[in-house]
């Protein structure tokens, strides 16, 4: 019965040594993450404040705003020089006007309209050279002509070109709009390019005077704006001589 009891003593101490051993072990397992969650707490919570330029710093690239230097460079304005054409000829200027016969009841219209505005705008009649041609397609040899000879400082083209039912519309306006071009471009002298091309003799009409104005006044103040131009720039040497 001694021995018994000496057993059951034994057994009992060593099930109570292995009871609080294995609450260690629990209570070091549970300590453990929350010992881990608190120091990460801790490291948060004992971070400095970001501030707005150091939570833009670490932004990506991308979305950042432009640095302030950069900001600074581009609100500086540019210090351009600016070329502007007036709708006031000088005193001397001399203008052509090359008129296709065809389509008279427009292209006399038109004229009339060109010579007017050419009057308002201080050109006087007699410093304006008037060149009759068959058509509109014999318009950019005539004007590429007199703008080589450096007596104009610029020159206008006028024309009417009406749709009819062939494809012989499109050959004209073709040729007139590209001759025109090129004549300009390669004398250096504005070439205007005042030619209606429309779908009848009503819509011409109608731009020769009529509701929608006059084309050809409106090419004569293009053609003082762009010898204006060309002045200045000749005069401050950003434009090649005739």
């Amino acid at each position: 019965a001694r021995l018994q009891e000496i057993a059951l003593q034994h057994s009992n101490m060593l099930h109570s040594a292995t009871h609080q051993r294995i609450g260690s072990i629990r209570e070091a397992r549970i300590q453990s993450p929350v010992v881990l969650h608190a120091s990460s707490a801790i490291r948060v919570r004992s971070a400095p404040a970001l501030s707005l330029a150091t939570s833009q710093s670490a932004a990506p690239s991308g979305w950042l705003p432009a640095p302030a230097s950069a900001c600074s460079r581009r609100s500086v304005a540019t210090q351009a020089t600016e070329y502007v054409g007036a709708v006031s000829a000088q005193p001397g200027w001399k203008f052509a006007v090359v008129v296709a016969r065809f389509n008279s009841l427009v292209t006399k219209a038109l004229l009339e309209g060109a010579l007017e505005e050419f009057s308002r705008h201080g050109v006087p009649a007699g410093n304006v050279d008037v060149a009759w041609v068959p058509g509109s397609f014999e318009l950019p040899v005539v004007a590429k002509c007199m703008a080589a000879s450096n007596q104009y400082a610029a020159v206008v083209c006028i024309g009417t070109v009406i749709q009819g039912a062939t494809s012989h519309y499109d050959a004209v306006v073709n040729a007139a709009t590209s001759g025109v071009m090129n004549a300009g471009v390669s004398t250096g002298v504005p070439i205007v390019f005042g030619v209606l091309t429309t779908g009848s003799l009503e819509q011409a009409l109608d731009r020769a005077g009529g509701k929608i104005g006059n084309k050809g006044g409106e090419a004569a103040v293009t053609a003082i704006e762009m010898a204006s131009l060309m002045h200045q720039l000749r005069t401050d040497g950003k434009a090649a001589l005739q």
